[in-house]
């Protein structure tokens, strides 16, 4: 037997799901009495409305695509102080919804490929890093080596005397 929720319960729901601190879906089930599988579909209902809801419970950095696109559309016609108020509420900064926005533009796309070569990049110098941190190492061992013959050189100098050799 399905049960009959009231609008106003699920918006208030699903508020309590998004930041700026959400509640993930199985403590609202034991908090409210409503099924998981029934909080994920108001979820999807809410998100194929175009109201931003986060798929997971993390940093909003962390958002899906469709989530951030969701939010710059939400926040299109709004002017700085509006836009300011719906970003407290959604525990947001307004720079980041116009980073979001400048993304959306460019293509959110091109912008995953960027970040996918940025982290490439990050590895390669990591790789890089570790590579040089060895052979210094390496070098510091070979100078210390160095420096020990040169002062049992010396050492043998005081006690033997100078070498015919020289």
């Amino acid at each position: 037997m399905q049960k009959c929720y009231s609008k106003e319960f699920k918006d208030s729901v699903i508020k309590r799901m998004m930041p700026p601190n959400p509640v993930s879906a199985p403590q609202l089930c034991k908090e409210t009495g409503v099924s998981d599988v029934t909080l994920y579909k108001w979820r999807k209902e809410y998100r194929n409305g175009g109201i931003a809801v986060p798929g997971d419970h993390s940093k909003s950095e962390n958002w899906t695509a469709e989530d951030k696109l969701a939010v710059v559309i939400e926040t299109a016609g709004l002017n700085s102080a509006q836009l300011s108020e719906y970003c407290r509420s959604k525990g947001l900064y307004p720079e980041q919804v116009q980073q979001w926005k400048t993304a959306a533009l460019s293509g959110y796309q091109r912008n995953a490929q960027v970040e996918k070569e940025k982290s490439r990049c990050r590895h390669e110098d990591k790789k890089q890093i570790k590579r040089l941190e060895s052979e210094l190492k390496r070098k510091e061992k070979a100078l210390a080596e160095a420096a020990a013959l040169l002062v049992l050189s010396k050492k043998c100098e005081a006690i033997w005397g100078i070498s015919e050799e020289d």
